[in-house]
């Protein structure tokens, strides 16, 4: 049973910086991308980031500059670190990854989600 644990959420302060940490487990062959979305109270799921298996790093526009992604393939962790936050990154943020499990084809698994809240 393939599963992403996300760990590092918390309350920060505006203007703070705070660190999420996914790891993968279970009977996993590969790990393709992986990245992360983020869900405001009211609002649909945004995307954030995404990092393939070799490193390569994308985000949108309105993430540049103030977010991070990285991964380690010897961990299937991936983080995202987060800087300058502000009160609008107030969300809950998961963790997906496209994963091939022993015994089955590549699918993309999701963490349960962690709560990132960012006071004024």
């Amino acid at each position: 049973q393939v599963q992403l644990v996300e760990s590092g959420g918390g309350l920060v302060q505006a203007g703070g910086s705070l660190s999420l940490s996914c790891a993968a487990s279970g009977s996993i062959l590969d790990i393709d991308g992986m990245g992360w979305y983020r869900q405001a109270p009211g609002k649909g799921r945004e995307y954030v980031a995404h990092i393939t298996s070799v490193g390569n790093t994308d985000y949108p526009d309105s993430m540049k500059g103030r977010f991070t992604v990285s991964r380690d393939n010897a961990q299937n962790t991936v983080w995202l670190r987060m800087y300058s936050l502000q009160p609008e990154d107030t969300a809950v943020y998961y963790c997906y990854a496209r994963i091939l499990p022993d015994g089955g084809d590549y699918k993309d698994y999701w963490g349960q989600g962690i709560q990132v809240t960012v006071s004024s």
